[in-house]
C-alpha cells in the first residue's frame, strides 16, 4: 500500500464524526501521542481535547493515536525529568491493562478467554476487551473498579507497583490451564513453528511454558497504548472494542475500517461499584507469598463475637436442599451458604471443609480456585454478613431451593420469616416452649 493510499484511508476513517467523538472521550485526562507511518511517535507530552486536534494530526500524516495508561490532572505539564513524588501528585488514576502479545491469533484468543475466566472467578464484571488492530488483544479494567484506598493509601499513588502485582497474579492464576489449552493445539514442534520460536524458546523442564509463548508485560510510568477506534499504524486495521462473548467468532477482517462501526467502549466502567476489590486483595496476598510458597492457605481471622454453633438439623429447608448440591445457581448458593454458616457460629475451618464437600455434589463442581477465592473474601469480612432475604427474587426461588415448611410459614400461605438465619433460632425457641419442665420432688 502506497503512502498516498494509506493517508487517504486514514483520512476517510478519521473523517467520521462517531470515530472522532469516541477518540476524544477515550483521550480524556490522558497524555496522547500521534503515531506516524513506520511507528514513528510524535512529540511528548501532547493531548487531545477537541475533534480538531485529531483532524490536524491526521492532516500532518498521523495514522494512530496512543494514550497513557495513567490519567493526569494536566497532561501537558508532564516532563521526562519529573520524579515519582511529582508524578504521583499529578496522577488522578490509572487503568489496568493486559497486553496479550503473541504472534498467533488463536493462541491470543485462548489467552484472553483464560483471563476473562479469572476475572469472573474473582467476581469482576467491570472489564473491557479490545482488538489491538494487529494480531492480538488488550483487556482493561478501569480505575473506577479498583478500591479507592489500599492500606489507607490512595490507589492512585500505587502505580506501577500494584499494576505489576495484579498482572503477575493473574498470570500465575491462569498458567496451568493456559498451558493445557496451548498444548492441545499440537506438538511442541508445531507450536514453536506457529509462534516463530525455537523449541528451547517455549519450554521449561521439558514442558510448554505459556509465558514464553505469550508475553504480558508490566508497564512503567507514562506507558502508552493504542486508543480505541484509532488505526493500527502498520496494518491500518481498527483498534476495535469488542463484547467478550464475541471473541470466538471474531476475525481480523472484521476490524477493517470499511467494515467497522463505533459501538462498544473500552475502559469505561459498566457499574458504579468497586468490583475489582477481590482481585486486588488476592494479588496483594499472593505477591507477599509466591516467592516462598505458591499454594495459598485460606487466611483466618478472629470472630469477635462468640456465637453458639447451630447443628444442621436446625437448618431451614432451602439451606438443606442447597447443601445437597446443585446444577444451577451454584455461585449464588455459595454466597448464601457461606454467609449462613458464619451466622450459625461455624468456625472457618468447618465452613471450608463443608463447602469443599458440598462442591463435590455439584454438577459440575465449581472450579477449586474460584471456590477458594470466594471463601477467602468471605473470611476477611470483619462482621458476619447475612445471606439474602427470603423474598429476594434472584436467589432461593430462582435457584429452586425455596420449599417452605411449617416453621417458615407458621401455618399461613406465605413465608413469614425475613431471612434464613431466623429459622434455626425460631426452631430452637419452639423447642424450648414444647419441652416439659423437669419435676423435682
Amino acid at each position: 500500500m502506497t503512502p498516498m493510499i494509506e493517508s487517504q484511508r486514514a483520512w476517510n476513517w478519521y473523517s467520521r464524526e462517531s470515530v472522532l467523538r469516541a477518540i476524544v472521550e477515550a483521550a480524556k485526562n490522558r497524555e496522547v501521542v500521534a503515531v506516524y507511518r513506520d511507528g514513528i511517535f510524535g512529540k511528548r507530552p501532547d493531548m487531545i481535547q477537541y475533534i480538531q486536534d485529531i483532524l490536524q494530526s491526521v492532516a500532518e500524516g498521523a495514522i494512530s493515536f496512543h494514550g497513557s495508561l495513567e490519567r493526569w490532572q494536566q497532561p501537558m505539564k508532564l516532563d521526562v525529568g519529573l520524579n515519582k513524588p511529582q508524578l504521583d501528585a499529578m496522577r488522578i488514576g490509572w487503568d489496568v491493562l493486559f497486553d496479550v502479545d503473541v504472534d498467533d491469533f488463536e493462541i491470543a484468543k485462548i489467552t484472553v478467554k483464560q483471563i476473562i475466566n479469572a476475572f469472573k472467578d474473582h467476581g469482576l464484571s467491570n472489564y473491557s476487551l479490545k482488538f489491538t488492530g494487529g494480531s492480538s488483544f488488550h483487556i482493561g479494567i478501569p480505575f473506577e473498579a479498583l478500591p479507592e484506598k489500599i492500606n489507607a493509601q490512595p490507589t492512585a499513588l500505587q502505580y506501577p507497583d500494584l499494576l505489576q502485582k495484579i498482572i503477575e497474579y493473574v498470570k500465575w492464576y491462569i498458567r496451568d490451564q493456559l498451558k493445557d489449552e496451548i498444548a492441545a493445539l499440537g506438538t511442541m514442534e508445531e507450536i514453536a513453528k506457529r509462534v516463530g520460536k525455537p523449541i528451547k524458546g517455549i519450554e521449561e523442564n521439558g514442558e510448554i511454558d505459556p509465558f514464553k509463548i505469550v508475553s504480558m508485560d508490566v508497564f512503567g510510568s507514562r506507558h502508552l497504548f493504542r486508543l480505541p477506534y484509532t488505526l493500527h499504524e502498520k496494518t491500518l486495521n481498527v483498534s476495535l472494542p469488542l463484547k467478550p462473548m464475541e471473541i470466538d467468532k471474531f476475525e481480523i477482517q472484521q476490524a477493517s475500517p470499511e467494515k467497522t462501526k463505533v459501538e462498544e467502549k473500552f475502559l469505561v466502567p459498566k457499574t458504579s461499584f468497586h468490583d475489582a476489590e477481590a482481585l486486588v486483595i488476592e494479588a496483594l496476598d499472593w505477591s507477599t507469598k509466591h516467592l516462598v510458597e505458591v499454594k495459598e492457605e485460606i487466611p483466618r481471622i478472629l470472630i469477635k463475637k462468640k456465637i453458639r454453633t447451630i447443628p444442621e438439623e436446625y437448618f431451614p429447608p432451602c439451606i438443606k436442599l442447597a447443601l445437597q448440591g446443585l446444577s444451577d445457581g451454584r455461585k449464588r448458593s455459595l454466597f448464601i451458604l457461606t454467609n449462613f454458616l458464619r451466622n450459625m457460629g461455624w468456625n472457618l475451618e468447618k465452613i471450608e471443609n463443608k463447602m469443599m464437600e458440598w462442591n463435590e455434589h455439584n454438577i459440575p463442581p465449581l472450579r477449586t480456585n474460584y471456590l477458594r477465592t470466594q471463601l477467602r473474601w468471605h473470611f476477611r469480612q470483619e462482621r458476619n454478613l447475612l445471606p439474602p432475604n427470603c423474598n429476594n427474587e434472584n436467589f432461593y426461588t430462582v435457584i429452586g431451593i425455596c420449599k417452605p415448611d411449617q416453621t417458615c410459614t407458621n401455618g399461613t400461605d406465605k413465608i413469614i420469616l425475613k431471612n434464613p438465619v431466623n429459622y434455626p433460632f425460631k426452631k430452637l425457641k419452639m423447642g424450648k416452649k414444647n419441652r416439659k419442665p423437669r419435676r423435682f420432688g
